[in-house]
């Protein structure tokens, strides 16, 4: 086992911060995608390599990650907030793999080829069934408003942990790092002070 650390690892850092803006262009790029038919063509072609390539970078990621021992939250956070950290994370990790997978599937259960990049090609993942790319399509949608939601509680966890609790969590995956370590004396002694 690795020993303790007060951040994440360079790699895992690049590894969160290119699969946060990949998955925002994701989401904006389907958005436009159902909005204009002109566009679609061409933002497809987009579509299925970014989300291939996140579907790849977040096998990487999981494997860094149970290899790598992470920086512990606060001593002093409360259970209901590490479990909703451990849930959001888990959420986070199990839609990361779903969209692209069901995207995948979608293409697949359409009849159409699974196009990456030229003539790079991938095997279809489902039979080619009207129904079941109905279905797929739907889970699609509504997995990408889930994983929308996700994100957004998991930015704001992130600036309640940097503006108001000031506990160090955030310098953990910032790109640089600013604020004070999880441990800082200065952060037990803000805890002491503000503990009633």
């Amino acid at each position: 086992m690795n020993a303790p650390t007060d951040r994440h690892d360079a790699f895992a850092r690049v590894l969160h911060w290119s699969m946060a803006i990949l998955i925002l262009a994701m989401l904006f790029v389907g958005v436009a995608m159902v909005s204009s038919m002109t566009l679609r063509p061409s933002l497809l072609m987009l579509h299925r390599p970014i989300g291939i390539a996140l579907l790849v970078l977040v096998i990487v990621r999981l494997i860094h990650r149970l290899r790598r021992r992470t920086p512990e939250l606060p001593r002093d956070l409360p259970q209901w907030q590490r479990a909703a950290a451990h849930a959001s994370h888990v959420a986070l990790y199990a839609l990361m793999f779903a969209m692209p997978l069901i995207g995948w599937a979608m293409v697949s259960a359409a009849g159409n080829p699974v196009v990456v990049w030229g003539d790079l090609h991938l095997p279809s993942i489902a039979p080619h069934d009207p129904a079941i790319y109905s279905v797929l399509r739907a889970a699609h949608t509504w997995l990408a408003r889930a994983l929308l939601a996700v994100i957004l509680l998991h930015l704001a966890a992130a600036l309640y942990h940097a503006w108001v609790r000031r506990d160090g969590v955030y310098r953990t995956m910032a790109p640089v790092p600013l604020g004070p370590r999880p441990h800082d004396d200065r952060v037990a002694a803000r805890t002491e002070i503000d503990a009633p």
